[in-house]
């Protein structure tokens, strides 16, 4: 006799049948579109919470049996692939590879030997293969379509006759082998950059060679370029784009000026962080009439400089963004332009593409234009400058600042009222010697002076997009690149919902986008200081979705704007010179351009973007794990900061560093990972590591070439 249990009365059974019938017919019927669960539910009337559980589990039946497939944004389909799909294939160290479809639908597992050596990222065309029963879906490589990356970082390994680069690599568990012709005069032990040349059908290493040598592992520039070269961003200027970038005058030709406005007469400054060089932004502040300022966004007229398809253009359309490593800053355009001629500079003349706005007391826009200009900035004020005069109410220029400061706190205001979602986190920062070794850590967090120059940037950002976007009834848009961040998927809302109950919090996860975003920030008001402050705040930011460039606009979420893009940064992003041209072109009567070439721009601006910001985490990681070294055997207090099946990562709380109690530290138990809930939970114990818990934790290894810091309880 069975010893399994029937939870399902004879009732509940039918119900599954019938419920996978309508499912399956209401999707066969709209095969073209993807619905949520909720919408099946509507579209079925299923009412009351227990028929919405059964049709939960019988959704994620039809799934696992793969009768529907669900998207990433917890979206259902009716399955009618074929069997054979292209997309992106995903190799991992641990063998683990999979492939996710362009559909978006069920990923598929990989078996090594089904792998075709695929390289993480490639673009491929698979196989589906016969689904066994209770598995997941496999599938076989056939073809390669598109190779994403051949080149690797790791440590010279040289042999009599021959050598191998070891890595540290999450995506290829095999060492590269070189033949001792390619080591390009590198010598044992040296951190390289190396290219895989091929990798033969039954070898079980691919074959490379050595392309660049970066120097000794643990130095701090080889640590930085390995960083870099990881994610083949470079590392050096090209030489031949500086010499173009040299031959650029600097003296502003009478005519131009002639052209523009001047606003040189016109108080102005700049405020920016201390370390910085390429000051792409500036206020004017003039009073007009009774209750009336002229407050003038000027931002440096790059394209003026680098004209569409010249080598400086062509170079930075490639690197899109600049990057900001922990210690150094690799630029989007020749330090010639970014640090020089484009720079605000105080007291020198210089050229801007600004918006100029009407703003009454209140800080309500009465006009607002665009217009070509000349500036000549007063002066260079730091955050922290800024912030003294806005606290003391002393200083120079303190009766413009504090006016300034007075509108942009009532803009801030009423951003929040329209729903505006308060995210305001802190940047870990670190005081380094000249060799760039770390000192100290400190933390950065936004005051009222980087809210001012916030508020501001964003008012402009806002109003170009919307001379823009905003066209009157029955005319079209023109192709325009916005910055987008789309509402967050309602699953995800309502899985957060869920989650937060067990600590007594609820937000209201439907309605207008206004009363959900209100309710989030009624949250993190309430939660400030609370012990599960930093586990809701971290999970409010997972669900919410990814901010990106698009030609296709459907608003900023976040900051509760209809139409938004970036204008002010033309020295360290791409899309705000896209911007600037695109807008120079509408202005003066130019037809729109094609839509799809710059949605290609776009998207590759998008993935930049977020390759930068993988570099830049990098990189603190380093200086963490480096401030660290010298500290293993120390007991910390901390916080469960990620849950994973082989661990949990925790932050310190006096350094914000952060590392990994590995799963085989845990060895009270056999624990299991329960992703909704975001916890590990002992089989056998029931005890519990969850996402924003207490520990106090010792250090226990401290591994530089992995930028790895180990844990275990202390």
């Amino acid at each position: 006799m069975s010893k399994k249990k029937r939870s399902d009365s004879p009732a509940t059974t039918l119900r599954r049948k019938d419920l996978i019938s309508a499912v399956t017919d209401f999707l066969t019927q709209n095969k073209e579109k993807q619905f949520n669960y909720k919408q099946i539910a509507a579209a079925l009337n299923v009412k009351g919470e227990e028929a919405r559980g059964v049709l939960m589990s019988v959704l994620d039946k039809m799934r696992d049996d793969e009768v529907v497939l669900m998207s990433s944004r917890g979206r259902y389909r009716i399955n009618d692939r074929g069997l054979l799909l292209e997309g992106r294939f995903e190799r991992r160290s641990n063998g683990k590879n999979f492939f996710v479809p362009d559909d978006d639908g069920n990923i598929v597992n990989i078996a090594e030997r089904n792998s075709m050596h695929a390289m993480n990222g490639d673009r491929v065309r698979v196989q589906l293969l016969a689904k066994r029963r209770r598995s997941d879906s496999e599938g076989a490589v056939i073809e390669i379509l598109e190779r994403a990356q051949n080149r690797f970082v790791g440590v010279l390994d040289v042999q009599k006759h021959f050598a191998f680069l070891v890595m540290d690599s999450k995506y290829l568990a095999n060492d590269i082998f070189i033949p001792k012709e390619d080591l390009n005069g590198a010598k044992n032990g040296d951190k390289v950059v190396a290219e895989i040349v091929e990798w033969p059908k039954k070898a079980n290493n691919p074959v490379g060679k050595v392309i660049d040598i970066l120097g000794l592992p643990g130095q701090n520039d080889t640590e930085m370029h390995a960083i870099l070269a990881q994610y083949d961003l470079p590392y050096s200027y090209p030489k031949e784009v500086d010499k173009v970038a040299a031959k650029i005058s600097d003296t502003i030709d009478k005519d131009e000026i002639a052209r523009r406005e001047d606003f040189r007469d016109v108080f102005t400054i700049t405020i920016d962080p201390k370390d910085a060089k390429d000051f792409d932004d500036a206020l004017s502040l003039r009073k007009i009439g009774t209750n009336l300022w002229e407050l003038g966004v000027h931002i440096a007229d790059v394209t003026h400089y680098v004209r569409p398809g010249s080598v400086i253009d062509e170079e930075a359309e490639k690197r899109a963004t600049s990057i900001y490593l922990v210690d150094r800053t690799i630029p989007m355009l020749p330090e010639r332009l970014s640090n020089e001629l484009c720079s605000l500079r105080p007291n020198e003349e210089k050229l801007g593409f600004s918006v100029i706005f009407h703003l009454n007391d209140k800080a309500e826009v009465k006009k607002s234009r665009v217009a070509r200009t000349v500036i000549k900035s007063d002066s260079r004020l730091t955050y922290e400058d800024a912030q003294t005069v806005i606290e003391t109410g002393k200083g120079d220029f303190s009766t413009e600042i504090l006016q300034m400061n007075e509108l942009a706190k009532q803009l801030r205001a009423r951003r929040f009222a329209n729903g505006a979602i308060n995210f305001d986190r802190y940047e870990v920062k670190f005081n380094l010697d000249e060799k760039g070794k770390p000192l100290g850590v400190y933390f950065k967090e936004s005051k009222e002076a980087n809210h001012l120059i916030e508020e501001f940037m964003l008012l402009t950002n806002r109003t170009v997009a919307e001379l823009i976007g905003r066209v009157p009834k029955g005319k079209k848009a023109r192709p325009f690149v916005y910055r987008v961040h789309d509402v967050p998927d309602p699953e995800k809302l309502d899985t957060f919902n869920t989650f937060i109950l067990r600590f007594g919090h609820k937000i209201k996860a439907t309605g207008s986008k206004v009363d959900v975003a209100k309710s989030i920030n009624s949250l993190l008001d309430k939660i400030q200081g609370r012990p599960e402050e930093n586990l809701i705040e971290t999970i409010a930011i997972r669900t919410m979705s990814k901010a990106a460039y698009t030609t296709k606009n459907v608003g900023h979420y976040g900051l509760a704007f209809d139409y938004y893009t970036h204008f002010t940064s033309p020295i360290r992003r791409y899309p705000d010179m896209l911007v600037h041209r695109l807008l120079e072109r509408y202005l003066d009567g130019g037809k729109g351009v094609n839509q799809e070439s710059l949605e290609e721009q776009c998207k590759h601006c998008s993935q930049m973007e977020l390759v930068a910001s993988n570099a830049e985490r990098d990189s603190i990681k380093y200086k963490q794990v480096e401030f660290m070294a010298d500290k293993v055997g120390k007991v910390y207090d901390g916080v469960v900061s990620g849950v994973t099946e082989w661990g949990i990562y925790v932050e310190i709380n006096e350094n914000k560093c952060e590392g990994m109690i590995p799963i085989r530290e845990l060895d009270d138990d056999f624990y299991e990972l329960d992703e909704k809930n975001y916890r590990l939970v002992g089989r056998r114990t029931r005890r519990e590591y969850r996402l924003g818990q207490a520990l106090s934790i010792q250090v226990a290894r401290a591994n530089l070439e992995r930028r790895q810091l180990d844990f275990v309880l202390a």
